[in-house]
């Protein structure tokens, strides 16, 4: 698949970019990227969920009734779970909800969103993107002219740019990545994506295509 090169105005350069069919044409594994995207959101948790238990409330350990011949339930001591203000059973405590994945298993996700989007027709190739200063007024014309405002899109850059970042942040529905951040929740949370001519190159190393 061969893809036009715009510039920052969006008008096409002359230039055309062949998508690799090692990364951009194979058939997408969806379990892949589930279980990609599903490491990513788990290691974004905190995890600092805590609640009391019984051992940890205080309060007097007197039983409150006789344990028979009251006409109710039995109960222990004020810090009873079936008491209003008593501890929880089995209640939150703090964990780790990471885990591991195979870094072959983690490029099938990558390389199968990206697959995805070649599919939809949802990338477009930039020829460079350099700021020298942030503006946001900028960005929002590059999203307009390349018709990808409306499209939620992610961009993709060679190397990290400072002013880039800073001209989108305040924009909603875009977001800017580099090659070696690029993740697949990123990739299937965008409805489109901006690739800086560059990346390419970038991509076929980190993916081993």
């Amino acid at each position: 698949m061969e893809l036009n090169v715009y510039n920052i105005e969006g008008k096409e350069t002359g230039k055309k970019v062949t998508l690799n069919e090692a990364i951009f044409g194979i058939e997408p594994n969806d379990h892949a990227i589930y279980l990609d995207v599903k490491q990513y959101m788990a290691n974004k948790r905190q995890g600092t969920h805590k609640a009391k238990e019984r051992s940890e409330l205080s309060g007097s350990t007197r039983k409150l009734i006789r344990q028979k011949g009251g006409g109710g339930a039995r109960r222990g001591d004020i810090n009873s779970p079936v008491l209003v203000g008593g501890a929880r059973v089995f209640g939150p405590v703090p964990r780790d909800y990471s885990f591991k994945l195979n870094k072959k298993l983690k490029q099938l996700a990558r390389k199968s969103a990206l697959a995805y989007k070649a599919k939809a027709d949802a990338i477009v190739v930039v020829d460079a993107l350099q700021y020298d200063a942030p503006k946001t007024k900028n960005l929002i014309a590059l999203t307009e002219n390349l018709k990808v405002a409306d499209k939620k899109p992610l961009i993709i850059l060679s190397e990290p740019n400072k002013n880039v970042y800073l001209s989108a942040r305040n924009l909603k529905g875009v977001n800017v990545t580099t090659v070696s951040d690029l993740n697949t929740y990123s990739i299937m949370n965008a409805k489109s994506l901006v690739v800086v001519e560059a990346s390419f190159a970038g991509l076929d190393q980190i993916l081993k295509a």
